[in-house]
């Protein structure tokens, strides 16, 4: 499988992901091939790049989703390499399949893996495999009959999930036997809509827990290492919108980091995984914690490990990529914390909010990152995620870093649309938030406005 050639790389994505990998390819001696709809045309990666091409108008399925045209610019420009960033395909595994037989580098693991790890019922088959604890639920897909069953003996309330889903998207709250029906009729509609499949599983509602992920690394070699975690319990709508490493809970509680860590590392190496990903848990107050899924991809949250650890996580994507051996051995030093910042309005329940930037200032001084992938007149169009930027800040500990954030979120201009700055600037002056008591519900019950 090794060495390969990643010289020419195409990008596979847009916005800030699509940015900084440009930026960092090149500064790697590789050239950089940007793709983008017709929305995009003026868009920052695509100036970011050495070359870029038009894949189609502005629909997501006409354009960034377009596996057919994406390889025919591929081919067209004799990439020999794809980097698929997150989010879009790049946890698609009939595109990275594809990549793979038209004799092209898939930067990121193995389509079986990604194949094995995008199914969440298999997911958790793998995790219980591997020694690692899920949480109680059913085994395989369940019909009505068998849902209803499963949920009366792990007790109520319940999460109906889709077996294809991902990002908080086709789950669903049951809180008594008689809404179960309409529930998993919902959350049907919405898996089959949104991921071709209406397979779903049921699983205990473990109420108000915390976010926890382990972020790992393997080469091709079957070496692994795993860099802490990140806390992700800051949520809307069991998306992220906050992540910060390392977690209060694990310095609190003897012996947890240990036990995640070694828990992904065993899931790892069960199915054989190459690259960059991150598993996901529950945790309780009391440090019980939960298997959830395995992103088999870079995370929006990477910038906060890397740092705490600094190590460069797209860099290691590339040497893997090129058959490198794993030598990197794990550091924690210092906190750090991102803010996504997004073109949303939080006083109506975070909706999107598109829109033209005509004023945009970012923070600068030490400790501070900008990963952004707009400018001054960006166009935040309502085709995609209306990610604007990811505002990191690092620091020696966790008080100092939030009093950096706060200055840098107050020092942060922009204009012409709607952002959730002002709830990033309520959140980090919030007690609860700077004494680190968080749960996933911490959003919904403490932000007047969500």
């Amino acid at each position: 499988m090794f060495p390969s050639m990643v010289n020419r790389v195409l990008v596979a994505n847009r916005g800030e992901i699509a940015t900084r990998l440009c930026a960092h390819l090149q500064t790697l001696g590789i050239h950089t091939i940007a793709v983008y709809s017709e929305a995009d045309e003026n868009a920052v990666h695509v100036h970011a790049a050495n070359e870029a091409h038009c894949i189609g108008p502005a629909p997501v399925t006409d354009s960034y989703l377009n596996q057919e045209r994406i390889l025919q610019v591929a081919q067209q420009t004799d990439a020999d390499a794809i980097h698929p960033g997150y989010g879009l395909l790049s946890e698609n595994a009939t595109f990275a399949r594809a990549v793979h037989q038209a004799g092209r580098t898939w930067i990121g693991p193995t389509p079986s893996v990604i194949e094995a790890m995008g199914d969440k019922i298999a997911a958790r088959t793998t995790a219980t495999e591997a020694g690692v604890p899920v949480v109680p639920g059913s085994d395989g897909p369940v019909d009505d009959t068998e849902a209803l069953k499963i949920a009366e003996d792990i007790g109520f309330p319940v999460l109906i999930k889709a077996a294809g889903g991902g990002g908080g998207i086709g789950m669903e709250v049951v809180k008594k036997p008689e809404k179960m029906a309409k529930a998993l009729d919902k959350c049907r509609s919405r898996s089959s809509r949104s991921f071709g499949s209406d397979t779903v599983y049921v699983e205990k509602l473990l109420e108000a827990p915390r976010h926890i992920e382990i972020q790992v690394l393997f080469d091709q070699h079957e070496n692994g290492v795993a860099l802490f975690e990140r806390e992700c319990s800051i949520q809307r709508r069991y998306q992220k919108i906050v992540e910060e490493a390392p977690s209060v809970l694990c310095q609190t509680i003897p012996g947890l980091r240990e036990r995640m860590c070694a828990a992904a590392i065993s899931l790892g190496k069960r199915v054989g995984y190459t690259g960059v990903g991150t598993v996901e848990f529950l945790v309780d107050s009391g440090g019980n914690f939960y298997f959830m899924e395995m992103n088999t991809r870079l995370q929006v949250e990477h910038p906060v490990t890397e740092c705490i650890t600094g190590v460069d996580l797209v860099d290691w994507q590339i040497r893997v990529a090129r058959g490198a051996v794993l030598d990197v051995v794990a550091h924690m030093k210092g906190h750090a914390i991102e803010c996504r910042i997004y073109a949303e309005d939080p006083a109506k329940r975070f909706f999107p909010a598109p829109g033209t930037i005509s004023k945009l200032r970012w923070p600068t001084g030490p400790g501070i990152r900008v990963d952004a992938g707009v400018t001054n007149g960006s166009v935040i169009t309502p085709f995609y995620d209306p990610l604007v930027a990811k505002l990191i800040v690092s620091a020696a500990d966790r008080a100092t870093c939030i009093e950096r954030l706060s200055t840098a979120l107050d020092e942060t201009i922009i204009e012409g649309l709607t952002t959730n700055l002002d709830f990033h600037r309520w959140l980090v002056r919030d007690p609860a938030f700077q004494q680190g008591k968080l749960t996933t519900n911490f959003v919904k019950e403490r932000f007047s406005g969500a």
